[in-house]
């Protein structure tokens, strides 16, 4: 993983001291809160329904051990002993006290972690496959690419106060994992009929009030235009991006409302200004990057083995975690393990300080000493050998991290909700939770198969709702919680936009709703058939008919 040099621990160094300063002069009260909120969201402060509370970067997702248990720390020292994590791959501390947070900002140095862009309108956090360099059908390793962005972003003078927040997401397989239609920018990287490498360039998703989906703008790009064509996108949004509507503000209504085609013209005649020079990325620069993210000291393994084998036969739920939750590895006799953080009834996406202790160990032991954070608010350990997955399961089961539900329906993704954030129209998590105490039964979990559920507490989409195959969306009618569910989204690479399926339903009737969805795919459905690939096929009208038949 990247390791900062001298240059970034300074100015990280320096951050958290210039920091320190302004929250004594608030504290002290030389600075009102109006003066204060820009300053402390340069810093990812944000002050929620009940208390403030901060967000730490975790660039695409990758944690060291030594990092994850600092963060621990952090939670137990500071917050009320967990964390949560994020769709955009970071953390977050919901109850720090703001005398501290300088010592958090000082703690989070020490291990070559910040929170510098992860609020405010500026270009945060940069996304990518949780399984970068380790994934069977990944043409070339993202993360590369996600730092050279994130050292070219961070305070980029002329990019620090764009329109509104600007999200980029890279994968690098043609299986996105990265969700790269979701997001403001998002990159594929692919080979062109030379065999070189480059990205196919998205523009205009997201999600919110007015969910779009991102359109191409150049088929290929060649990797030493990877900076120079982002400037040219991001100078053309930033001198046209609308700045008197924040509802309009986004660079995915420019898109729409000038067509992606002359956005693509409009980029391409900037870029023809800027393409030659400092922004060119030499070959020594990207392979110094790329030195980073060099492989571990694999094992000679073989795939498989009978050890393996005896376990998964002579355990049931040793088997159905390795179903769900174990991915195939590109190194043979290696294994990708996803440490579910949704256990039924549980928070989805929090974590304890011990939770995190755990698996900082585990890390150790088994993968390298390293984790991974993805976007569904799960964690992964990347690098475990065959014949180690069965003591890694033990122990995650000791621990009570063995939930076997990895992309199954109750791997739900939950914003904050009511419970945490001001902007919320209804509560998310304990929605999500009852939903995955509803579907427990691991027998009935597996039947029903791979699915996604996600669920947002308002028109935000924190919870990427619109892209889920059941989307649950809060919303208040006269000062009462109802949640309106939509069908048919999808977050890979045939990405889709879920349609309303009808009226909404109140906070004692979603439940049901959800079940009764799946009980008509269950009956629908053809053998080996996803949920929504039967979803298309048969369209809307038998979930509409039965959800609302009593109406």
């Amino acid at each position: 993983m990247y390791r900062y040099d001298e240059f970034d621990q300074t100015f990280v160094n320096e951050r958290v001291a210039q920091f320190r300063e302004q929250v004594a002069r608030r504290l002290s009260g030389e600075l009102s809160e109006d003066e204060f909120r820009p300053l402390r969201l340069m810093n990812g402060l944000y002050l929620q329904l009940h208390a403030y509370m901060l967000r730490v970067a975790i660039p695409y997702g990758v944690l060291s051990s030594r990092q994850l248990r600092q963060l621990a720390m952090i939670a137990r020292r500071y917050d009320r002993g967990y964390g949560h994590f994020t769709t955009r791959q970071n953390i977050q501390f919901n109850w720090p006290k703001l005398a501290d947070v300088p010592d958090i900002l000082a703690d989070l140095a020490e291990v070559e972690m910040h929170t510098i862009q992860t609020s405010g309108n500026s270009i945060r956090n940069v996304t990518a496959d949780a399984l970068a360099g380790v994934a069977r059908d990944e043409i070339a390793d993202p993360r590369i690419y996600a730092e050279i962005i994130r050292q070219w972003s961070t305070l980029h003078p002329e990019f620090s106060f764009l329109p509104r927040k600007f999200k980029i997401a890279v994968t690098g397989a043609a299986h996105d994992r990265a969700v790269i239609r979701a997001h403001d920018i998002g990159l594929r990287l692919h080979r062109n009929d030379e065999g070189e490498v480059g990205f196919e360039v998205l523009v205009g998703g997201g999600q919110g009030r007015t969910p779009i989906l991102a359109e191409t703008i150049r088929g290929f790009l060649p990797e030493q235009h990877l900076l120079s064509y982002l400037e040219a996108i991001l100078r053309v949004y930033n001198q046209l991006g609308r700045r008197d509507n924040l509802f309009k503000a986004r660079v995915k209504i420019l898109v729409r409302e000038v067509g992606a085609g002359a956005f693509a013209e409009m980029v391409e005649a900037e870029w023809q200004e800027i393409r030659v020079g400092a922004l060119a990325l030499p070959d020594d620069e990207v392979r110094r990057i790329a030195d980073y993210f060099a492989p571990p000291t694999y094992r000679a393994l073989d795939d498989g083995g009978s050890a393996l084998a005896a376990a998964l036969a002579a355990e049931p739920a040793f088997a159905r975690w390795h179903k769900s939750n174990v991915t195939a590895h590109k190194r043979p006799g290696y294994a990708i393990a996803t440490i579910s953080l949704k256990p039924h009834g549980g928070i989805p996406g929090d974590a304890t300080a011990a939770e995190m202790e755990t698996v900082a160990e585990l890390a150790d032991r088994y993968s390298f000493g390293e984790i991974r954070v993805t976007h569904k608010q799960n964690l992964v350990l990347a690098d475990v050998a065959q014949d180690d997955l069965h003591a890694l399961w033990r122990a995650l089961d000791e621990a009570g991290l063995a939930t076997a539900n990895a992309g199954l329906v109750s791997d739900i993704i939950a914003c904050p909700g009511l419970d945490y954030c001001n902007l919320a129209n209804a509560r998310s998590i304990p929605v999500a939770q009852r939903i995955a105490e509803r579907f427990r039964d691991p027998a009935r979990e597996q039947a029903i198969g791979g699915v996604t559920v996600n669920i947002s507490g308002c028109i935000n989409a924190c919870g990427h709702h619109h892209v889920a195959n059941i989307g649950i969306l809060g919303v208040d009618k006269k000062g009462k919680e109802y949640y309106q569910v939509t069908l048919g989204g999808a977050a890979d690479e045939n990405a889709a936009i879920g349609s309303i399926i009808g009226p909404a339903f109140d906070e004692e009737q979603i439940v049901g709703a959800v079940e009764t969805v799946l009980d008509v795919y269950l009956a629908e459905r053809r053998p080996d058939e996803r949920f929504i690939d039967t979803y298309r096929r048969v369209g809307p009208r038998p979930f509409k008919e039965k959800l609302y038949a009593a109406a």
